[in-house]
């Protein structure tokens, strides 16, 4: 299919330049505490396998999901089951997640041991039609295997923050402990990594951030491709977003790996109510869905969410529900082909 190639190519530059940055940033601190480099490259190389090996337990265990039992739920099954064998790719083992918030996600070390959880409010919420949009566009993070570069990759701005946060910790330890010469020097390079590390941090992260919103765009035309239907997929988004903003729950730490992030949406939505007025044009004192999306689309052009996105793991919404609709008037023209899945990415 036309332009996946971009998707591989953006994942590998992503994981060179980060790796590059993060060989620096070893060399840096082994130089300065005048350690042999190999410690840092074998240290980096055990942490990224443990997060490789333990993430998918992690995941199962801070959500809560239970695996479905063959014929729990047959709807989802058999639609789960036709998506996956119209994309060629192996049936992921389904879960639910006992969580009124509409979402879903995709984990796993390959694609034969994937795993698809989608939230009881996803299936309270949406209907069958936007559920199987969903469904196609987690079954596209499967299909490209942006899951699982995204487990290894986010390792390194972790380990650049866990440095960070253990340097500067050590420092100021030793501030309170001793006055002596030589350990001024330790205190002194303890705050110098301190500083490399969160810089590391920042940088690494604003890779890692960028390659999971373009992946999230991937998969959401691949969701248009293989069930045919842009519109669901919209109407999906709209409600997610909406449904997420409600939310009490604090963010989950492997919020990437959702359909939808709830700390974006929370950010969309709010600012859209503080501005209801100027947003509700009948005056009827509620937005409907096209107010709504008009809001939405004047919201994702302005400076403050240009600037949050860099730090989003999910592109706005709008965004994505506008590259859905581009992909709609083509397939409605009769041009769309198989070739053109990624065109509009």
């Amino acid at each position: 299919m036309g332009r996946l190639v971009e998707l591989k190519l953006t994942m590998s530059l992503s994981i060179f330049l980060v790796a590059f940055i993060f060989a620096l940033f070893l060399a840096a601190i082994m130089f300065i505490l005048n350690f042999h480099p190999i410690y840092a490259i074998i240290g980096t190389m055990i942490f990224i396998l443990l997060q490789f090996l333990i993430g998918p337990a992690i995941v199962r265990s801070s959500t809560r999901l239970r695996y479905l039992k063959p014929g729990e739920n047959p709807w989802l099954e058999s639609t789960v089951r036709e998506l996956a064998e119209k994309s060629r790719i192996p049936m992921p083992r389904l879960a639910t997640v006992p969580d009124n918030t509409p979402n879903a996600f995709v984990f796993g070390r390959t694609a034969k041991s994937a795993t698809l959880a989608v939230h009881e409010g996803l299936l309270i919420k949406l209907n069958k039609d936007e559920i199987k949009g969903v469904i196609g566009h987690e079954l596209g993070h499967i299909r490209h295997k942006d899951y699982i570069v995204m487990t290894v990759l986010s390792a390194l701005p972790l380990l650049a923050y866990l440095v960070a946060r253990g340097t500067w910790m050590a420092a100021r330890f030793s501030v309170s402990s001793s006055k002596r010469k030589e350990e001024g020097s330790m205190r002194a390079a303890f705050f110098l990594i301190g500083i490399i590390s969160y810089i590391v941090y920042i940088i690494s992260l604003l890779c890692v951030m960028k390659l999971s919103r373009l992946r999230e765009h991937y998969a959401d035309a691949y969701s248009a491709y293989i069930t045919k239907s842009p519109r669901n997929m919209q109407s999906a988004l709209a409600k997610i977003t909406y449904g997420l903003s409600l939310s009490l729950k604090p963010p989950s730490g492997a919020r990437a790996f959702y359909i939808g992030d709830p700390a974006l949406a929370k950010q969309e939505i709010h600012r859209i109510m503080t501005k209801k007025q100027e947003y509700d044009l009948d005056k009827d004192g509620v937005l409907d869905e096209r107010e709504l999306e008009l809001a939405m689309e004047k919201e994702a052009k302005s400076t403050w969410s240009k600037i949050n996105t860099l730090f989003s793991t999910h592109p706005p919404t709008f965004k994505r529900v506008l590259l859905l609709r581009e992909i709609e008037r083509e397939m409605e023209s009769g041009r769309y082909t198989s070739d053109r899945v990624y065109a509009h990415v």
